[in-house]
């Protein structure tokens, strides 16, 4: 390494764009100091290159500092060499300072002696190097190597174990699948073994911390740190130390006490929110095409964002080469001099000798066009984001509203629901995604003022600039809640998004009880689902890629893993992810129901005129039912509610509290 101080002019940047100065292998680490003013001084005493000087510089592969074409200080200067080298030690096959045992004074500067001479450590640009200034750049360059190191070593474990991580996910499938299948038949005792089942998760978890804490006590281990550990993330070393599993068990325990006291609360809250999944999941059972539907809008986001990339690459790489005379004639008319310096073209038979490249130009409308582009990025997420949400509120809209299922249920309920997105929709999904891109746009452009700012000492400024992102993160996440609900109102009444807006504000604000209260816990509770799904996942790949688990050592060779971890980290993260995607179908599902549910109180009685279109198991746990209606009678305006008839609105609801 050239110059070990540009790490610590990097700073923690250093993690990951490494020291900003040339680095070369060399067959022994250097073992004394070093200064180019010693070669320089030598030369310069007996003028002439001295060929036991120059072995000693360290050069690029492709330099030869023998040459005398070239000074000392001009390789050097051009950084074919490297100005100085200290005393280092070999650490993980790189080159370490080690002379800190030989300075007593850190703000003093480092010197040397040669032939009876002192000589002071000096870089390129004739500073002097400190003994404080080696040291925060070896703190930084161990930084740096401990984590190219750890990442190297996982990055062979994954290769190693790829395949096995691939089976794990087919595994994770079937468990999210499998789940689903059975919360369509047994959701509230579904429900109930997840709550169980997390808390005999945390309550094993608990056992096993403070039984590895004890058992590590007993054994009476030293907790000290090696060399070793200092250059390198060594999970298994932390793993070994009683005080890790100690804070395991804490935390661990902590979290049980707390999901406990949370339960004891919400008991008859979970009740109700049992029977919305129950209804969900029956929804789902009569459309399980709505499962993969998630797969439409991720392949869109892909092909947008490739495309996205493409246009950005293009974009940057704008402009056109532009080349000026290189005439150097200053003579006494000063206006021909000037003329020479204006654009020329070589091709030109006649001026081209004398034309000369110096930039790529042209470039002025790059940054606007970026800044374009950045916000339609926004924007068309968005949009993808919103036409899912209201095709899946469309098909779970038809299902609520139907008086006799599964009769009158669509037959292809997504791809009607898509088609009319796409036929009526299209400008309240823009719209609603605009508003949300504008307001991205807004955070975007704050994190930039935040980052020019950041050496600034207003503190007035700095506060104001916080207040704003506080506020736009408010009203980023209020907005995302508004437009979720509007879409779902959209595609159940038909109406434009102001409109849907609106009503779908005033009509969380009248039932704001039942919003925080009933949604949340069933968010919550499917939550759990994915945290349940993703827990199993990971306790199986722990115990396997730990080697506890052996049963098929007979068939399938184990990789040997530096860290085990590290597979089973990609393989809970994978599956969490994949337990999002199916399980937000289940989110939408509930949230779209619900406010089916409530937008059913509201607007109906259960009179024979305006019966009540929710489940049995709904109208029971509310203490409502409908009278004089047969389950085969139809209502009168049944034609009226259903999302297929969108030209007739739906009743208004009246205007009563419903909290």
């Amino acid at each position: 390494m050239f110059d070990i101080l540009k790490c610590a002019e990097t700073g923690l940047a250093v993690v990951s764009l490494g020291c900003p100065t040339t680095r070369i292998c060399v067959k022994t680490c250097p073992s004394e100091y070093w200064s180019f003013i010693q070669t320089v001084a030598l030369e310069t005493a007996v003028n002439k290159v001295l060929a036991s000087e120059r072995e000693k510089m360290i050069c690029k592969y492709n330099v030869d500092p023998q040459s005398a074409t070239k000074t000392v200080q001009k390789y050097v200067k051009d950084g074919d060499c490297a100005a100085y080298y200290v005393k280092t030690t070999s650490v993980m096959n790189y080159c370490v300072p080690s002379i800190f045992v030989d300075i007593v004074n850190l703000a003093a500067d480092i010197t040397y002696q040669y032939n009876n001479k002192s000589y002071a450590i000096t870089d390129s640009g004739n500073s002097s190097v400190t003994g404080r200034k080696l040291s925060d750049a070896s703190y930084y360059l161990s930084l740096f190597y401990q984590v190219k190191e750890f990442v190297d070593l996982v990055f062979k474990d994954i290769l190693a174990s790829w395949w096995m991580i691939l089976v794990g996910c087919f595994v994770s499938l079937l468990l999210c699948m499998l789940w689903m299948f059975l919360l369509r038949w047994l959701a509230g005792i579904m429900v109930w073994a997840t709550l169980v089942c997390i808390y005999g998760l945390l309550s094993f978890a608990c056992y096993y911390c403070y039984n590895e804490y004890y058992r590590l006590k007993a054994l009476n281990a030293t907790e000290e740190y090696g060399i070793s550990q200092a250059f390198a993330m060594n999970f298994n070393y932390y793993l070994s130390l009683k005080k890790t599993w100690l804070a395991f068990g804490c935390a661990t325990s902590t979290l049980l006490i707390l999901l406990l006291f949370l339960f004891l609360f919400l008991v008859k809250r979970v009740c109700i929110a049992i029977e919305l999944i129950q209804e969900a999941s029956r929804a789902i059972g009569y459309m399980f095409s709505t499962l993969f539907w998630p797969l439409v809008p991720f392949l869109l986001q892909v092909i947008f964002l490739v495309y996205w990339v493409a246009s950005v690459i293009y974009i940057a790489s704008m402009g056109h080469s532009q080349y000026y005379s290189n005439a150097t004639n200053t003579s006494t008319n000063n206006i021909n001099y000037y003329l020479s310096r204006v654009p020329c073209q070589p091709d030109n038979s006649t001026l081209g000798t004398l034309c000369e490249f110096v930039k790529y130009g042209g470039n002025e409308y790059v940054i606007p066009m970026e800044v374009f582009m950045v916000f339609m990025l926004l924007w068309t997420l968005n949009f993808i984001v919103a036409l899912s949400h209201m095709t899946l509120a469309g098909s779970f809209g038809s299902y609520y509203w139907s008086w006799e299922k599964p009769k009158d249920i669509p037959a292809f309920p997504v791809a009607m629901s898509l088609f009319r997105s796409f036929r009526y929709h299209l400008g309240s999904l823009a719209f609603g995604s605009l508003i949300i891109a504008i307001i991205q746009l807004i955070r975007i452009f704050l994190e930039y003022l935040d980052y020019k700012l950041k050496d600034s000492q207003n503190k007035v400024a700095k506060f104001i600039l916080i207040c704003l992102k506080c506020c736009f993160w408010c009203l980023e996440k209020f907005m995302k809640f508004i437009n979720k609900n509007a879409y779902i109102l959209i595609a159940i009444r038909g109406k434009n998004f102001c409109i849907s807006a609106k009503d779908a504000f005033f009509l969380i604000m009248r039932n704001s009880l039942r919003v925080i209260v009933l949604d949340k816990v069933t968010d919550f509770l499917l939550f759990l689902s994915r945290v349940l799904v993703t827990g199993a996942v990971f306790t199986m790949s722990f115990f396997w890629f730990k080697g506890s688990i052996n049963f098929f050592d007979n068939y399938v060779v184990r990789p040997n893993l530096n860290y085990y971890l590290a597979p089973v980290i990609i393989q809970t993260v994978s599956t969490y992810l994949m337990t999002c995607v199916f399980f937000g179908v289940y989110n939408m599902a509930v949230d779209t129901l619900f406010l089916c549910f409530l937008e059913d109180l509201e607007m109906n009685d259960g009179t024979a005129e305006k019966p009540y279109f929710m489940s049995k198991g709904l109208m029971k746990i509310l203490g409502k039912r409908n009278v004089g209606n047969s389950p085969s009678s139809r209502p009168a305006h049944t034609a009226r509610v259903t999302p297929e008839r969108r030209g007739r609105p739906l009743p208004q609801p009246r205007a009563q509290s419903r909290a």
